[in-house]
């Protein structure tokens, strides 16, 4: 009898001992799904006949019409030192983000996995959102709705392998190789694209040093020979209710056509007022410089955009005003052309 309720106690104590073991093992991390759906309305007091003639920047060239953005939604997930990224969208925005894709492909704002051998170095191998400039393709992460001028003609996307590594007290760097810039599926890419970084991120500064170029291009993807660009961009937080952003960017080119080199520049100021958690004002001040036919507008062009987001919950409300002001008549205006145009914008975001 001893003996059998001895047996039953190391028993119970196996058990017992078995299910602690399994309730402290450390599950596996959920995936993350988020996402959201913009739509807006936008109205360009020139009245032009073409709408890709309304303004000259990515995503907003309708006229008097209401449109989608974009239904995007976002799947994470990662375990110990892997991860894995895809990020999808639907709509114009997402189609012109992948404006050099297949159709297949269109679909597919960011694609990627990660290996992270330390908490210092982190591997990214596929499709991610480009390193330089202020501005995303997403509406959530920008105050502004319609995008900047540097935005529009700057990178978009790169599809390649980066390594990025943290140096201590704020400071980073990242050093990459990619396709030819925003192609993510070419037939052949025997040139590839340099990509490098510094950052640095305090409580109330943040700096990014960027840097992307290739050189001697032979095929027609790129169409330039030799591409060189360089950007900055910062962010200093005055208070707990302003802070101001910083944009800058240079691209040089040679073009394969007539062998000669050309440049275009911009540079822009980001005022941010957020009084409350609610409501938030952003001013946009941008110069864009296209002097040397970089990409042969032949004008300079300098815009305003005066933005208020007001927030409830996961919604999100923007009315914008912008003006535009060009050195040579490159707007439409009613079947002829014009230096200046003017824009009203209302967009409507909700996220989750």
């Amino acid at each position: 009898m001893l003996k059998r309720i001895l047996s039953a106690m190391i028993l119970i104590a196996t058990l017992s001992n078995v299910n602690a073991q399994d309730s402290s093992a450390p599950a596996a991390p959920a995936t993350k799904i988020s996402g959201y759906v913009d739509a807006y309305f936008r109205y360009n007091l020139n009245d032009p006949k073409e709408s890709y003639n309304t303004g000259g920047t990515s995503f907003t060239n309708s006229q008097n019409a209401f449109q989608l953005g974009m239904a995007s939604v976002k799947i994470e997930h990662s375990f110990g030192k892997v991860g894995a990224v895809a990020d999808l969208g639907f709509g114009t925005r997402a189609r012109e983000f992948s404006y050099a894709d297949a159709d297949y492909l269109a679909n597919v704002k960011q694609a990627y996995v990660t290996y992270a051998p330390s908490d210092n170095v982190k591997f990214t191998m596929g499709k991610w959102a480009t390193h330089v400039g202020y501005e995303l393709v997403d509406p959530t992460l920008n105050k502004n709705y319609s995008m900047s001028y540097m935005f529009s003609y700057g990178p978009f996307s790169h599809t390649g392998i980066k390594a990025d590594f943290t140096l201590g007290g704020g400071s980073g760097l990242m050093f990459g190789i990619a396709n030819p810039i925003d192609v993510t599926a070419p037939a052949s890419a025997p040139t590839k694209t340099l990509l490098a970084q510094y950052s640095y991120v305090g409580s109330k500064f943040s700096a990014y040093l960027n840097y992307l170029g290739y050189f001697g291009a032979k095929t027609s993807i790129p169409t330039a020979s030799n591409l060189n660009q360089f950007g900055l961009t910062m962010t200093a937080t005055l208070s707990d209710k302003f802070s101001i952003g910083y944009d800058g960017t240079v691209q040089s080119v040679k073009d394969e056509e007539d062998d000669k080199s050309k440049s275009w520049w911009g540079s822009a100021l980001y005022f941010n007022y957020m009084p409350t958690d609610k409501f938030a004002l952003c001013l946009r001040t941008e110069y864009f410089g296209d002097e040397k036919y970089g990409l042969k507008t032949g004008a300079n062009v300098f815009q305003s955009t005066l933005s208020a987001n007001f927030k409830v919950g996961s919604f999100l409300i923007i009315p914008e005003i912008r003006l535009d002001n060009a050195s040579q008549e490159i707007f439409e205006k009613k079947g002829g052309t014009t230096k200046s145009t003017a824009t009203g914008i209302l967009a409507a975001v909700y996220a989750f």
